[in-house]
């Protein structure tokens, strides 16, 4: 009898043990985060993309309990960065923030290393930066009217520069040249720096950027600022008029960040994710310094963020075949 009992809980005790070795990796998902998470960032430290993502990082690391680490991994409009988020482990641990880039190298890039629908997952749209147009001071237009007349009388005779090939600052003067019926020359830069100097010495006429990258040369009148690319003005320029206001029906354009994992990441780690980006962008602190860079805070669901990428990526797709943009 005794050894029958023994044999009992002995069993037992195995039943026991394999039980807790089958539920461990479950508690282990239900534990997360218990280590340092890697953001990847597909961009130079210093920019809007890094600003962005530290800003962001820096609070969310604060509600998880983990250290987040920013790894700058930029190279080929954001491709390097990118993929490797794709091919990162899909545990919670490594994310990344992306631009509007990420949305145009679909149409610009023929063969990608990784299959945007199939290897990476949208988590959260974190914020929206219209582009400004800022002029050279001494260009014979100052408003965005009379940037449009100028060109419509004097086709070719505008230069317009950008921070590259297929960036924001490039699609969004296509897509304004294509609305209005005008012809700019285009002078791609490495970067938006070299391409503002360009701008305030005259060698270039036009340049569309972030307002992060902007407001300060407009208000301290190295350059002048004569529009907004979006819907409404901005709470950072309230006082500088949208296109549309100046007669170019439905023209937008802008730049945004945007969080992404590896596909596979579980689900309820990205909507846990999500939604503290959601709260963490309508903090007093943060909510004041997206907007003080001239970003809409948004926030949002992860479904939410997919609908987003794949409408800018059909818009931008658009505008890349129409002008018959190659990536450079």
């Amino acid at each position: 009898m005794t050894d029958r009992i023994t044999r009992r809980r002995f069993n037992g005790s195995l039943l026991a043990g394999s039980a807790a070795l089958i539920a461990a990796p479950a508690h282990a998902q239900a534990a997360w985060p218990n280590k340092p998470i890697r953001m990847i960032v597909p961009y130079t430290p210093g920019g809007f993309t890094d600003v962005t993502a530290r800003l962001i990082s820096q609070k969310l690391q604060e509600r998880l309990g983990q250290t987040i680490t920013i790894d700058n991994k930029p190279g080929a409009n954001s491709i390097i960065g990118v993929d490797l988020i794709a091919k990162a482990p899909p545990d919670g641990y490594t994310m990344g923030i992306v631009i509007a880039a990420y949305a145009a190298n679909t149409s610009l890039y023929p063969k990608l290393p990784y299959d945007p629908k199939k290897d990476l997952a949208a988590v959260s749209l974190i914020g929206i930066s219209p582009l400004i147009a800022a002029v050279n001071n001494d260009a014979p237009f100052k408003t965005g009217k009379e940037l449009i007349a100028y060109a419509r009388a004097n086709p070719g005779k505008v230069s317009f520069g950008s921070s590259g090939g297929g960036s924001a600052a490039h699609l969004t003067t296509e897509y304004l040249k294509a609305l209005t019926n005008t012809f700019m020359v285009h002078i791609p830069y490495r970067g938006a720096a070299p391409a503002l100097t360009d701008l305030m010495g005259g060698q270039i006429q036009l340049f569309f950027d972030a307002a992060s990258g902007l407001l300060n040369p407009g208000k301290t009148g190295r350059v002048r600022l004569i529009g907004v690319a979006s819907e409404r003005r901005l709470p950072a320029a309230p006082e500088l008029p949208t296109f549309i206001e100046q007669g170019i029906a439905n023209f937008t354009g802008s730049t945004w960040a945007g969080m992404l994992a590896p596909a596979g990441m579980p689900k309820e780690i990205v909507k846990r994710v999500a939604d503290e980006v959601a709260r963490i962008v309508r903090m007093d602190d943060v909510k004041a310094r997206l907007e003080g860079m001239g970003t809409i805070p948004v926030g949002g669901t992860p479904e939410e963020f997919e609908t987003f990428l794949a409408a800018e990526t059909a818009k931008w797709g658009a505008v890349i075949r129409n002008a018959k943009v190659t990536a450079e």
